[in-house]
């Protein structure tokens, strides 16, 4: 179980409508939804790994002590949820490094696990998974083996891969085959728009046909549908952020009650000990 915690006003598709400068004139709603996710969390005995901005642990520091205090895993999303797509290399290392930094500091933990926002690693990109070997990191969740319009790699491997000199486990979000073409259902907007029959359909597949486990993802933003309306957006990107959001908190809570849910180092321990093991050997 994964989450990606920003805030709503600092989602990708907003980027056109609403500048960084400006974040400072909205009222910050991730730390209330996020306490509402760990409530969720502990209630079902639930240990995930929140892929965290580093804009959100400078602003909310006791937010990302209390999910460390919790038994969650705590990971880096970036520092202000830049694509990877709009980024050169250097201004990638400048930007795992400084939010690496925060959230180490502000936690007391280390951190070892990076997602890009979007799921921004493409063909084009592909210095990423080095610079996050450079910068200390062990774990990536950062592609998306699908087409979309957006971003993703089609013909990424499903399932996690060594990368990087095999001395970083990538960990794409997780896919279902049919007729020879990847679909999502590993959470976020896809999740909220079918019934969760289908998602518990293809998770269900993916654990006994693929013998894999499934990695899910969600925003705290997603449970949050009283959340202010953004003016101005086009009509596909007000519907891929506020479709079904009234639905969302109840369907999470049966995906719990459905499932069980761990950490990514817990769930992927013995891969994470080779590369490590590998990395201290050389």
């Amino acid at each position: 179980m994964t989450v990606d915690v920003e805030d709503y006003f600092q989602v990708s598709a907003f980027d056109p409508y609403i500048s960084r400068e400006s974040w400072k004139n909205y009222t910050g709603r991730v730390e209330a939804n996020t306490d509402r996710i760990l409530e969720l969390f502990d209630q079902h005995d639930v240990k995930a790994t929140f892929f965290t901005l580093g804009w959100v642990a400078e602003h909310y520091p006791d937010l990302v002590r209390r999910i460390v205090a919790q038994g969650h895993d705590l990971a880096s999303h970036g520092w202000d949820h830049r694509r990877v797509t709009t980024l050169t290399r250097e201004e990638f290392s400048v930007d795992v490094a400084k939010s690496k930094s925060v959230l180490e500091e502000v936690s007391g933990t280390e951190v070892i696990g990076y997602r890009a926002p979007s799921y921004s690693f493409t063909l084009k990109n592909d210095w990423a998974h080095d610079v996050l070997l450079e910068q200390g990191y062990l774990y990536s969740s950062s592609i998306a083996p699908i087409k979309h319009d957006l971003y993703g790699i089609p013909g990424a491997p499903r399932f996690s891969y060594a990368c990087a000199n095999d001395k970083i486990l990538e960990l794409p979000i997780t896919t279902t085959r049919l007729m020879n073409k990847n679909y999502p259902c590993g959470g976020g907007g896809w999740f909220r728009l079918y019934p969760y029959a289908v998602s518990k359909w293809a998770i269900n597949r993916v654990n006994n046909k693929d013998r894999e486990a499934a990695i899910f993802y969600f925003h705290p933003w997603e449970i949050d549908p009283d959340q202010p309306r953004v003016k101005g957006l086009n009509l596909t990107t007000r519907f891929r952020h506020y479709q079904n959001l009234s639905q969302m908190e109840r369907k999470i809570t049966q995906l719990l009650a459905d499932y069980q849910w761990r950490t990514i180092p817990e769930v992927y321990a013995d891969a994470l000990g080779r590369i490590n093991h590998a990395d201290q050997a050389a």
